[in-house]
């Protein structure tokens, strides 16, 4: 989403990020969504990664506008979707680090435990739960206290289908350092029990996808792996490094599939060129298996 606001032109360098465009331009949200709908997705991650009440109440709204903020990106989702005549809305549930707005959703290095967290996403989760989302998508979890907050709110709202996708400092461990086999034994359960649809990875390098991948299909549970072009951000020089294929990214996302991944897209700086080679080598794939 925000790789393809850039393109347009967008300035995103604010502590909202993308969630600052629900306020005053909605409709290049919209527009976003169309283009990845037209290039071949089946499911759109509405624009709420960032999109917080705290987050929104701090920038002057009121608690009942900020409500409104945060359903309006699933709403943008689901008119786009409903005038390409298919596919599903995931609401976007960023980490608490999304809101902190300090890189902490790659090092869960936070000031909450388990219970402060679970509290911090409830208000949000509830109007997200109540939006007419098809999916919860939440996103770059990197702690597995915050994966347990999230599982809490998940099985607290059955008719909600969740998944919950980690940001992985590797191939075996999530950002706080938790082996990715343990996180996925304490979501399982409910995975089992049907409050889960999903467990995964976002937000990472694709040469790690598909070790973390297996991890997850080998304790019986469905994947989504979304990870980023490959491309490097160079903090010091502020700008991205390496080269973002279309043409690998889909042939990697075949890849992903036969590990065990029931989704796959993109994350960071992949756009609609991405998902369209994802769509064809993936039709390809299955077509030939």
């Amino acid at each position: 989403m925000a790789t393809r606001l850039e393109a347009y032109g967008c300035d995103l360098d604010d502590p909202l990020w993308s969630a600052r465009l629900l306020v005053q331009d909605p409709g290049v949200i919209r527009r976003a969504h169309r283009d990845f709908f037209e290039a071949g997705a089946d499911v759109a991650i509405a624009a709420g990664y960032q999109a917080s009440v705290p987050a929104l109440t701090a920038r002057g709204l009121t608690r009942a506008e900020a409500a409104r903020v945060v359903a309006s990106s699933v709403e943008l989702a689901r008119a786009e979707r409903d005038a390409h005549g298919a596919g599903l809305v995931a609401a976007g549930v960023g980490p608490y680090g999304a809101f902190l707005a300090d890189g902490s959703e790659y090092t869960g290095a936070y000031d909450l435990d388990e219970e402060g967290l679970y509290r911090w996403h409830r208000e949000r989760w509830r109007i997200l739960a109540d939006s007419g989302a098809d999916l919860m998508a939440c996103e770059t979890v990197p702690s597995l206290p915050e994966a347990r907050a999230l599982r809490r709110l998940a099985e607290e709202t059955p008719g909600a289908r969740t998944w919950v996708s980690l940001s992985c400092r590797d191939g075996s461990r999530i950002s706080d350092g938790s082996p990715l086999r343990e996180v996925v034994a304490e979501l399982a359960p409910a995975y089992a029990e049907g409050s889960l649809l999903a467990v995964g990875v976002n937000c990472v390098a694709p040469h790690h996808v598909p070790a973390l991948v297996r991890t997850i299909a080998e304790a019986g549970v469905d994947a989504v792996a979304y990870p980023n072009s490959g491309e490097v951000w160079d903090a010091a020089s502020r700008r991205w490094t390496g080269t973002s294929e279309p043409a690998e990214f889909g042939a990697a996302a075949v890849e992903w599939w036969r590990a065990g991944a029931a989704f796959v897209g993109g994350c960071c700086r992949t756009g609609p060129e991405h998902i369209a080679s994802v769509r064809t080598h993936l039709d390809q794939a299955v077509g030939s298996s």
